[in-house]
This record gives C-alpha cells, sequence and structure tokens, in this order.
C-alpha cells in the first residue's frame, strides 16, 4: 500500500513593500501645481469680472466727481455733479416713482407667487404642466414682453379695453394715465419674473416635513392655520432672502418704463435707472448719471450686505 502524501498549507503570499512616502519637497511643489492650475482655470471668469463689471464700477465712481462729456478731457468737479443732481426736480420724482414701485412690487408680486406655490404643491394632476406654464413669461425676452403689454395696454385697440368693452364695463387709460400707469408697470413686471420665485417658493415647500401638517390637522388646523403656523415659520428664510432680493431688483426697473411708457406720461413712471439713462444719453450729463448711479449703488449696497449678514447668519446656525 501507498502512504498516503500529507496536504501542506499553501504557502503565503509575499506581501508588496509598503512605497516610502515622497519627499517633503516633491509634496510642496505638487501642492503648488494644483494650486497653480486651479488659479489658471479661474483667471479667465477674473479677466471677465474685471474687465466688464470691476472696471466700469470703479470707472462710474470716479467720473461721478468729474465733469466729462465725450470728446473733452475730463475736469475734476468735486461733489458738483451730485449737488446738481440732487437740486434737479426730477430726482425727487424719480425717487418717489422707484420706491412707489418697490413697495407695490412687494404688495402684489411678493405675494402673488407665494399663492402660486401653495396652489401648485397642493395639485396632484398636471403639476408639471402648469408649473411651465407659470415659468413661461420668464424665458420670453424682457423686450419683447414689454411690447406685448404695450400692445396689451393700447388704450384703443389694445385687448385689456377691448375685453372691458365686450364685458360692458368702462374702459382705462392703463399706461397712458398718470394715476394708472405706474400700477400698469408693476402688473408687467410680476408677470414676467415671477416665474422662478414660484418654483424657489415650491421647493422650500416641498422640504417642508409632512408630519408637521398631519399634526396641525388633528388639531383641528383649517387651510389658513396650517398656512400661518406651519408653512410661513418653516419657510421663513426662504421668504425673507427673497423679499431683499425682490427690493434689490425693483428699485433697478428700466425696461418697462423705457419700452412701455418712456418716462411718462408727465414723469409718472421715471424711476432712478431710467434717469440715469436719460442724463447719460440724453442730456449728454455723464458726470451727472454716475453720480445718481453712485447713490443708487449706496443704497442697494446696504441691502446687498444685508441679505449677505442674514445668509451667513443661517449658514452658521
Amino acid at each position: 500500500m501507498t502512504k498516503t502524501a500529507e496536504r501542506r498549507p499553501p504557502a503565503p503570499a509575499a506581501v508588496p513593500p509598503v512605497p516610502a512616502p515622497p519627499p517633503a519637497g516633491d509634496r510642496r511643489r505638487r501642492a503648488l501645481a494644483d494650486q497653480a492650475r486651479a488659479y489658471g482655470f479661474l483667471l479667465g471668469g477674473l479677466i471677465c469680472f474685471a474687465l466688464f463689471s470691476w472696471y466700469p464700477a470703479i470707472r462710474a465712481v470716479v467720473i461721478a466727481f468729474q465733469k466729462y462729456t465725450p470728446g473733452s478731457p475730463p475736469e475734476w468737479a468735486g461733489t458738483a455733479n451730485f449737488t446738481r443732481v440732487l437740486h434737479d426736480p426730477e430726482f425727487a420724482a424719480a425717487w418717489r416713482n422707484t420706491l412707489t414701485f418697490t413697495l407695490l412690487a412687494l404688495l402684489i408680486g411678493f405675494v402673488v407667487p407665494f399663492v402660486l406655490a401653495l396652489v401648485l404643491n397642493e395639485l396632484r394632476h398636471a403639476r408639471a404642466f402648469f408649473r411651465v406654464v407659470v415659468y413661461l413669461p420668464v424665458m420670453i425676452p424682457p423686450v419683447v414682453s414689454a411690447l406685448l403689454w404695450k400692445w396689451f395696454y393700447d388704450p384703443g385697440t389694445g385687448l385689456a379695453n377691448e375685453t372691458l368693452r365686450f364685458l360692458h364695463l368702462p374702459t382705462s387709460n392703463w399706461s397712458n394715465g398718470t394715476d394708472t400707469a405706474l400700477v400698469s408697470l408693476v402688473f408687467v413686471a410680476t408677470w414676467a419674473n415671477m416665474g422662478g420665485t414660484v418654483l424657489i417658493y415650491l421647493a422650500a415647500l416641498q422640504s417642508v416635513p409632512g408630519e408637521l401638517y398631519e399634526a396641525a390637522e388633528l388639531d383641528g388646523a383649517n387651510l389658513l392655520q396650517r398656512v400661518r403656523h406651519v408653512t410661513v415659520p418653516q419657510t421663513r428664510f426662504v421668504i425673507l432672502m427673497l423679499m431683499l432680493l425682490q427690493i434689490i431688483a425693483t428699485m433697478q426697473v428700466f425696461t418697462e418704463p423705457f419700452v412701455i411708457t418712456g418716462g411718462g406720461p408727465e414723469n409718472a413712471t421715471v424711476t432712478v435707472l431710467y434717469l440715469i439713462y436719460k442724463y447719460a444719453f440724453l442730456y449728454n450729463d455723464f458726470g451727472g448719471a454716475c453720480a445718481l448711479s453712485v447713490l443708487l449703488l449706496l443704497l442697494l449696497g446696504a441691502f446687498s450686505a444685508l441679505y449677505l449678514r442674514l445668509t451667513r447668519s443661517e449658514g452658521d446656525a
């Protein structure tokens, strides 16, 4: 009989040697190379911002203190441009119209998107279709949108008055009346810009835990009570941020007065940005236009600083 061979365990696999870490000098060079590559990618964006954003802003501040007209060398004027602008009768009218427009835009254009977001959030069918419908005005170029509304507001053959005549209701001057022109422009701006705001509100509403609504329903809360005690507290940060952004945006309104009313009637729709345009391109007074721009910059800078402060505080929390 043959003797059974004993099984031997397999030899252990050879463990590869651990590579030695690169020298400190090589690691430093690699880190510097990575940083240089990253800054190289950022360089294009920084150049664009420097040429088309930062340089024009700094140049405007400099021109605000100069007597500047195209074709002639600039002369230092000190605060003369600011004094002349502040004593211009159109200055008070422009700021009054701008602040009124901002207030009306908050009353109308701030509430309507929130209500539409609440309605879309409750829909169970065709939700995607209505989202597209609400967002569609944002995709229309602003000038095209303003021209459409200019035809809509036409007191003679415009669709608004034709509809009122069909319903045997009194017609209106809309954008041609001193009492109705500014409100008409607020409706245009609200319709054209509310799509993005609605989607942001909708995203905020969908982030609210459903258990809160269920608990409110068990406590007998109706729809308005649920909105007041659940929806608004849970989305208050988004509401505040959008309010500040809307204030910053509406105080720079220009397209609607420029295209639809031309600042009229009787300067009823002249805004600060439209007055800057008049100073620069109608009065050929670039010093006054830049002085107005600096004043507007200071006011909007205060709201922007508040916005950054609130967002930083929320991020730290």
